[in-house]
C-alpha cells in the first residue's frame, strides 16, 4: 500500500484517533471510541489522496483490507468517518478502517501505537 499512497497521496503527518488498539497477531486492529468520556487514542499517520486519484486508490485499499462489496461478509474492517488530530492539535476529517468485531480475547496495545509495540522486548 505505500507504493500506491506514495504515487497517488500526500504525506499530511502523524496523527491520532480516538479509540483502542488491539494485537491480532501479524497486524493490529483499531476500534473507534467507545465512550465519550474515554481517553485512548490510536496513532497513526494521516494521508491526502489526490482528487483525481480518489477512486482508484480508495478501491485498492478497501480491496486490501477485504471490504469491498465482492468480499464475503463479515468483513474484518470497515472503513469509517473519524476526527483525526494532527499535531498542531486541529482535527480533520479522515477515513480509517475500524474493526469490524468485539475484540474479546485480544491484547489491547495500551500506547496506542502499533510500531512502538513490535519494537521489541518491554515495548509491549
Amino acid at each position: 500500500m505505500f507504493r500506491i499512497l506514495a504515487r497517488t497521496a500526500r504525506f499530511v503527518g502523524e496523527a491520532r484517533v480516538p479509540g483502542r488498539l488491539y494485537d491480532l497477531g501479524s497486524y493490529p486492529g483499531m476500534t473507534g471510541m467507545i465512550i465519550a468520556s474515554d481517553d485512548r487514542w490510536v496513532k497513526g499517520e494521516l494521508f491526502d489522496i489526490q482528487p483525481d486519484s480518489w477512486s482508484r486508490t480508495i478501491q485498492q485499499l478497501d480491496e486490501y483490507e477485504g471490504c469491498t462489496d465482492q468480499d464475503p461478509e463479515p468483513h474484518e474492517y470497515r472503513r469509517d468517518l473519524v476526527k483525526a488530530q494532527v499535531s498542531s492539535g486541529k482535527t480533520i476529517d479522515a477515513w480509517a478502517y475500524i474493526l469490524n468485531r468485539k475484540p474479546s480475547g485480544l491484547r489491547e496495545i495500551s500506547s496506542g501505537d502499533y510500531l512502538l509495540s513490535t519494537a521489541g522486548p518491554g515495548n509491549k
